[in-house]
């Protein structure tokens, strides 16, 4: 087993370190992804999106550059599938997953629309019939 490694810091500069978001052209740049892969996984990864400025330029933030660079590193070593690749990511960057919703909530939720789909169904039986 192989023993896990922190996730790459995508700046190598101290003028770097101090930017915030980074041009696509950027990112493309430091991570060695193209930008067709790029929008690629962003439908694939849904942790993440770049923003979009005004002129509808794509941005990124240092997190997703991270983020970025850990997926490509995965990608290349190629022993992970597509949605394990997602759950080290979302372990490894502390990104949570959907909450689950509490059982007793799930199950009164599920009671509602039992109860409406019911009346539902009485209405229609009870309906007006034809003559025959």
């Amino acid at each position: 087993m192989k023993k896990e490694t922190a996730p790459p810091k995508p700046v190598k500069d101290e003028k770097s370190k101090a930017k915030l978001v980074y041009k696509l052209d950027e990112v493309c740049r430091l991570t060695g992804v193209d930008a067709a892969t790029l929008t690629a996984w962003e439908g694939e990864f849904p942790f993440l999106s770049a923003g979009l400025t005004g002129s509808g330029e794509k941005f990124f933030r240092q997190q997703d550059v991270a983020i970025i660079a850990r997926v490509r590193e995965l990608m290349d070593m190629k022993t992970l599938t597509v949605a394990g690749i997602k759950r080290r990511i979302e372990d490894e960057f502390g990104l949570g997953r959907s909450n689950p919703v509490h059982p007793e909530r799930l199950r009164k939720t599920l009671n509602s629309v039992r109860d409406e789909l019911q009346d539902i169904v009485s209405k229609l039986d009870g309906g007006p019939k034809k003559k025959a």
